[in-house]
């Protein structure tokens, strides 16, 4: 893989991957001049799977397959066959960005250009397999609760402890105080749990669905924003509310029919019926607002598939059940 890291571009930017040992050549030329050029030059070129057309301002104008070269006529101009809309990344565009377009647009390299649509090189089909698994162990990693590596493929086999520890650690005192205000949050509805002791068996069951379904979301919406920019915000969170609305509704009404059979209990049915649909709910608004919050402040959204929106989720869940379980005690007078 090229990584042409003299050229001042950010980190992890399309620019840091680029080569310009490419297939270049103008919209004057011909066939056969493009089929003459490669056997000539074949041992210069990392990549050869597209012949890159460019003015004589460097301005990118087109691309044809190395396939569309050996079965076209010979004396075929490149102006008259190659194709002129054409996926491209800038310069500085994010690396996973890069790799997703390639993927989505089934491309073995993507072009890179400036703002004036110069060509600049491209990224070839090895940096975008390595950016592909190098993403994919991130994203892994961070919703595990463990900080960036350089070099996630190999850099987590050979740090030393201490970078493990540093690593590791901050989530991990986040999650203890969020387990403390759990705890304080249990505390504070200590006397619907004395009135109902069948309550405490069901705090799992809340948690679950709500980080559940939180994850479902969020892994959804952070891959839409990824492989689309332009993603309709208004029709996706519509679609995903309906969704999720038809889900707790039925796993809300399932929990109420087994409790009312089960267990007899008219006040439990309700709780655990009307918390799960809560939960649910506010789970979903969790996993959009969240990636959406931090794509607008310029962080990573996956950042928000970890360990911080599963805090939030478990104590939204905790008051809401408790909450619900309180409000029913009362109205039943237990």
């Amino acid at each position: 893989m090229t990584n042409l890291t003299n050229q001042g571009f950010p980190s992890e930017s399309a620019g840091r991957l680029i080569t310009t040992k490419v297939p270049i050549a103008s919209p004057e030329a011909t066939i056969a001049d493009v089929e003459k050029m490669l056997f000539q030059k074949t041992e210069e070129f990392e990549t050869i799977n597209y012949i890159y057309i460019v003015n004589r301002n460097k301005k990118l104008k087109g691309v044809i397959s190395v396939k569309d070269v050996f079965r076209l006529p010979k004396t075929t101009q490149l102006a008259k066959v190659m194709v002129k809309e054409m996926i491209s990344a800038r310069a500085h565009a994010d690396q996973e960005r890069v790799a997703l377009l390639a993927l989505k647009h089934n491309l073995k390299a993507i072009p890179v250009v400036d703002k004036k649509n110069c060509f600049l090189g491209a990224v070839p089909s090895d940096a975008i397999l390595h950016i592909l698994h190098n993403e994919n162990i991130e994203d892994i990693l961070r919703f595990a609760g463990v900080h960036k590596f350089k070099d996630p493929a190999m850099s987590i086999i050979q740090a030393s402890s201490a970078v493990h520890f540093y690593k590791r650690f901050p989530w991990l005192i986040l999650g203890l105080f969020g387990g403390i205000a759990a705890a304080l949050v249990v505390e504070y509805f200590e006397s619907a749990l004395r009135a109902q002791l069948i309550l405490a068996a069901f705090i799992p069951m809340i948690v679950y669905m709500a980080d559940a379904v939180g994850a479902q979301v969020q892994t959804i919406f952070i891959r839409s924003l990824a492989l689309d920019r332009q993603l309709n915000l208004k029709r996706y969170i519509w679609r995903e509310f309906k969704v999720n609305f038809f889900i707790a509704l039925i796993l809300g009404m399932v929990i109420t029919t087994i409790s009312f059979f089960w267990w007899h209990s008219t006040m439990l049915g309700f709780v655990l019926g009307l918390s799960i649909f809560a939960t649910i709910f506010v789970a979903t608004v969790i996993a959009i607002f969240l990636p959406w919050f931090f794509s607008k402040i310029k962080f990573d959204p996956a950042i928000a598939s970890g360990p911080l929106a599963t805090i939030i989720r478990d104590m939204l869940s905790l008051i809401i059940y408790f909450g619900i379980a309180q409000i029913m005690l009362n109205l039943f007078q237990i």
